[in-house]
């Protein structure tokens, strides 16, 4: 049998797709979470062959989940599943080691194949979002640059965004001033939508 381990934070979401890889004959359910943070304690409780993963999730999202699973358990094969078909997305799970990438809106029964095959050791990821990654190239953001856009999500002020990054207002700004010309924006705001429409926040 072909351990799964499934989180996803929409009840409706996470109980249909159980329900239907339970159908598989070679697929065992054994654990379904909803919060990213219970990944890796679940995990190493339960010892999965495959850990389907969403990347929004309250806690830890699924790509930081997918490089903790990788250390902690790393025969665990890692497929992202997910809403949210971005080009930096899909860059930043290859970086956490995930083994595929595929979009939610695919039929159930291609998703039973590509559990198999990240199973088997190939690598299965989204043929259009696999193009559209190539064409938009690398992150340009810093990792302080993203951590002061996803301090500004919720239009903090420059002094909020300061005292949640342990870094001056100045420093802030110079940080935000970088992150808008990279991303080619107006403004702070804008910076913010820009980098998440890419998924490189």
């Amino acid at each position: 049998m072909i351990k799964l381990l499934l989180a996803e934070d929409q009840g409706m979401m996470r109980g249909a797709l159980a329900l239907l890889l339970g159908l598989e004959d070679d697929f065992e359910i054994v654990a379904q979470l909803g919060n990213g943070d219970e990944i890796v304690p679940r995990a190493l409780e339960t010892r999965p062959d495959v850990a389907l993963l969403d990347i929004e999730l309250p806690g830890r999202s699924g790509l930081d989940a997918a490089a903790a699973l990788r250390e902690a358990l790393p025969e665990c094969q890692v497929l992202i599943l997910t809403t949210f078909g971005r080009p930096g997305y899909l860059r930043r799970a290859m970086e956490a080691g995930a083994a595929g990438f595929l979009v939610k809106d695919g039929p159930v029964e291609e998703l039973a194949v590509a559990i198999r095959r990240v199973l088997a050791g190939e690598r299965v990821i989204d043929p259009g979002l696999a193009a559209a990654a190539l064409s938009t190239g690398p992150n340009p953001l810093t990792q302080r640059e993203r951590d002061v856009l996803s301090a500004a999500v919720d239009g903090a002020t420059v002094a909020d965004i300061a005292a949640k990054v342990h870094l001056s207002p100045a420093t802030v700004r110079n940080y935000l001033s970088s992150a808008i010309g990279k991303t080619q924006t107006r403004n702070r705001m804008e910076a913010v939508r820009a980098a998440r429409q890419n998924g490189w926040l």
